[in-house]
């Protein structure tokens, strides 16, 4: 079976064709799904007893991640998408519950919550045809401004 790179160039039409938008209630969702992870994280964060100067210090941090952009969008998208799946930082908190590192909880705290508000605010994983094709959509000035309609044959 021959497999194709998802970094493959391609007209607009076939960029669109491998990453479809996503309905409006689906969407709805995937951001109230956000809103909850971001509500618990940051009432998770305050039992801590960690400063919210911490919080504010580091909450843009992950989106240095951006920085793989400037290796090309296949790069940037698979830099941006390890920083910004939940995989990431749960995987610290559990090392950090194993190997009895309560400290780094808080920052496990602020990430999950970049990527909550992230979420909320439309800002998807990232598809490899550039930063504004996201799982929760397009993003940007060519943001789709409808619903996406059946699929035509």
């Amino acid at each position: 079976m021959e497999t194709t790179s998802p970094c493959s160039e391609g007209s607009e039409a076939q960029i669109v064709e491998r990453c479809p938008p996503v309905a409006a209630p689906v969407r709805f969702f995937l951001r109230m799904e956000g809103l909850a992870v971001v509500v618990l994280s940051a009432l998770l964060y305050a039992r801590t007893g960690a400063g919210w100067w911490l919080f504010a210090a580091l909450w843009l941090a992950p989106d240095l991640s951006m920085l793989g952009y400037l290796a090309g969008s296949c790069w940037g998208a698979r830099t941006y998408n390890a920083i910004h799946t939940y995989v990431t930082p749960a995987t610290l908190a559990v090392l950090a519950l194993v190997l009895h590192q309560r400290s780094l909880l808080p920052i496990v705290l602020i990430w999950i919550n970049h990527i909550g508000v992230d979420r909320l605010l439309g800002f998807g994983l990232k598809y490899p045809a550039g930063f504004g094709w996201t799982h929760l959509g397009r993003i940007g000035k060519q943001r789709e401004t409808t619903a996406p309609g059946p699929a035509r044959a």
